[in-house]
This record gives C-alpha cells, sequence and structure tokens, in this order.
C-alpha cells in the first residue's frame, strides 16, 4: 500500500506500526463523525432515497403475507451480493438446486449460505441490537461448510488481510491492524445503536463504509457488510419486510462501488459515496417496489381464477411463489395427500396456466413445473441508467 496515495482526512490516515523496521503501510481509520454537513447534491439524493424507501416500506405494510414474496427478494440478494466476490450462479440454477440437492455445485453452496445468513440475521435481529456478537453468528452461518470454512467462522481476525497485491507492500489497501479492531468496533457499535441526528440512510452509508474499511473478518466482509444495510433498517423500522435487495446496484455498479469507498480512504471524499450509496437505496427500492406489486397482482389473479374450484389447487399458489420450480414430492411434503394427488393438482394448475411441464430434470429425474409468470416477473433485469453518474 502506497502511503503517497492517502492523505491524513478526517476518516483515517496512514501509518505503521511504531519501532518495526520490516513494517509495511497500513490504513487507520479515525472514529466515525457524529456530526456531517451536506452539499445541494447530497440533500437531492438524501430526500429522493428517503421517499423511494419510504413507498417500498408503505407496500411491505400493505401487502397481505408479505412473507410469501420474500423467498425470491432474499434470493436476488443472494447471488447479486455472492457475484460481487466471484461466485457465479444464475437465479434459475439456484431455485432449482432448492428443489434438488443434486443440483448443487460449490458456487450455489455459497449462494445457499448467504441465504443462510441472512435468515439467521433476520431472526437475530428481533431480539438483538445489531452489534458484533450478531454480527459474528451471521458470520458463522455464512462461512460454515464452504471454502473459507477454514477462515475462523464467526471469529474477529487475528492477522493483518489486505485488498489487491500479493504483499501488503503491493496491495491496493491494507485495513487496519487487528490490535486495532477492539476499539474500532466498539466505536462502529455506538455509532450504529445510540441516538443520533444523522440521517438514516447516510448513517447506514457510513456504517457501510466503516465496516468495509476495517475488514473485521479473514474473510465475508463484503457479503457481511451489505446484509447489515438491510438489517439496520429493518432494526430501525424503515422496512417491514426484507424487500430491498441492494447488492443488485452494487453489482451492476461494482466497479463505481469499489472507487467510492477506496476515495472516502484517500481523500475523504464522503459526498461522492453517500450520493452513490443513496443511488443504490433509491433505485432498489423502486424497483423492488414495482417487482413486489406484480408479484402481488399475479398472486391475486391465480386465487381469483380457482375460487370455484373445488380441488386443493389454490394450495399450489404459495408455493409458486416460494419457488417456481416445483414438483410433486415438494406438493406432497406441504399439503399431504398421495403423489399421485399431487401430481393431478399440478395438472390442474397446469391447466390454468399458472405451470408449464418442463419434464424430467436432475439425477433423480424428477418431473418439474415452472411458474413461468411467476420465474418471468423476479428474474426480469433491472434497468438502470446506462451513462455512469459522477458524485462529488
Amino acid at each position: 500500500m502506497e502511503a503517497a496515495n492517502y492523505g491524513k482526512t478526517p476518516f483515517g490516515y496512514p501509518t505503521q506500526r511504531p519501532g518495526d523496521k520490516w513494517a509495511f503501510t497500513y490504513y487507520m481509520p479515525e472514529p466515525l463523525p457524529r456530526m456531517l454537513s451536506f452539499d445541494n447534491d447530497t440533500v437531492l439524493l438524501l430526500s429522493e432515497a428517503d421517499n423511494a424507501l419510504g413507498r417500498l416500506q408503505g407496500l411491505g405494510r400493505l401487502i397481505s403475507q408479505p412473507e410469501l414474496l420474500v423467498g425470491p427478494f432474499l434470493t436476488r440478494e443472494a447471488i447479486a451480493s455472492s457475484r460481487i466476490e466471484g461466485t457465479n450462479a444464475s437465479l434459475t440454477e439456484v431455485l432449482k438446486a432448492e428443489e434438488d440437492a443434486s443440483e448443487r455445485t460449490n458456487d450455489i453452496a455459497e449462494v445457499g449460505r448467504y441465504l443462510s445468513a441472512t435468515r439467521a440475521g433476520l431472526r437475530l435481529i428481533n431480539t438483538l441490537p445489531l452489534t458484533m456478537r450478531l454480527i459474528k453468528e451471521v458470520h458463522e452461518a455464512l462461512m460454515e461448510g464452504v471454502r473459507g470454512d477454514d477462515r475462523l467462522p464467526g471469529e474477529v481476525r487475528r492477522s493483518p488481510v489486505w485488498i489487491g497485491g500479493s504483499t501488503p507492500s503491493n496491495a491496493l489497501f491494507v485495513p487496519p491492524l487487528p490490535e486495532h479492531l477492539p476499539e474500532l468496533l466498539t466505536d462502529w457499535e455506538r455509532f450504529v445503536n445510540e441516538d443520533s441526528r444523522i440521517p438514516l440512510l447516510v448513517r447506514s452509508a457510513l456504517m457501510h463504509y466503516q465496516f468495509e474499511t476495517i475488514h473485521p473478518f479473514l474473510d465475508g466482509n463484503g457479503r457481511i457488510g451489505r446484509l447489515i444495510i438491510v438489517l439496520q433498517l429493518i432494526q430501525e423500522q424503515r422496512l417491514a419486510a426484507p424487500l430491498l435487495y441492494l447488492s443488485g446496484y452494487l453489482e451492476t455498479h461494482r466497479r463505481e462501488y469499489y472507487d467510492h469507498l477506496q476515495a472516502v480512504r484517500e481523500s475523504g471524499s464522503i459526498q461522492g459515496w453517500i450520493q452513490f450509496f443513496c443511488q443504490a437505496i433509491k433505485e432498489q427500492s423502486a424497483d423492488a417496489a414495482t417487482r413486489a406489486t406484480k408479484l402481488v397482482a399475479l398472486r391475486e389473479k391465480y386465487y381469483r381464477q380457482c375460487r370455484d374450484d373445488r380441488s386443493r389447487v389454490g394450495a399450489l399458489i404459495p408455493l409458486m411463489f416460494q419457488n417456481p420450480f416445483i414438483t410433486a414430492k415438494r406438493v406432497q411434503g406441504n399439503i399431504g395427500g398421495t403423489l399421485q394427488g399431487a401430481r393431478n393438482l399440478l395438472d390442474r394448475a397446469a391447466s390454468y396456466g399458472w405451470l408449464e411441464y418442463i419434464g424430467p430434470h436432475g439425477r433423480g429425474g424428477r418431473l418439474y413445473y415452472a411458474a413461468a409468470e411467476v420465474l418471468d416477473t423476479i428474474e426480469s433485469p433491472t434497468t438502470y441508467e446506462q451513462t455512469s453518474t459522477t458524485y462529488s
């Protein structure tokens, strides 16, 4: 890490361990600011992001049984966040693997662990504040059983780490040394949980920046750092349901994402980072609201269509929204009856146009059906502005 690339700013400075002739340069963060002024562009984007998040929050409260829509949103988030870290798995592959374990690859397993970590975090945030105690449990769920499980799951690192390059000397960035972590994480916890006059989305942007800069774990810092954004919004009661998948925007704008974080470290360019973060909240909140509205309309259409049907075909509707790929075995496991009865229900749903038969799949040769309209709504791409936006 080249000290000349880093200035001393209110957010940190480059330094070396004193008295060590072999010492390398690392970055020492300052405590998070408790007061901050904003330029006009930041204020405007903050207002727009807050409004978009408010609309999504209101929608989450109006939707009956929003938990039935949460699964697809969590899966999109897990895939996007994992892709940022180099994991390559498609939504279709992950959904099929949920139905048939024989379809799982190492990349799909990593996405599955992120989903497990997310569900652990959503469960814990109901009873615990957003502190390292909670985060360590979530990290353990993320790292256990996949590549990286030898890298201290659930434990703060005890050795240096660096980003880019083969050694700390030629790295792009070297986070603080392990001896600094207790003090830095204590300040981070206080910042997240204390009363503050800083707007929530700004606090969320600062929280994420500082977590990534501290880099408390040997691995998984990016995924955990993005997950805790949603956990904070839920803790602060700004999300009624976890329908915001912020990593979709960050994955699409990955280079800008990393550049803005690095610009804060090198030159203290906090306004640019906050603006980028608010733009991400704004775009993804709007997309999530549109997507959730379409899914709800689709679900209600299906219920209307089978209102006078004396069969139990309506019981398939929640299953289709949990995972659009469906087999007779899953139907039987959820609603009971015989396997043939489950097949009859699937055929009945296909007669309504809800499902399409796609034939045997996987090592077990299970007969698969796909809820094409549901899958298309979940999987449809998000449209962002084609030109990059420059933030001050």
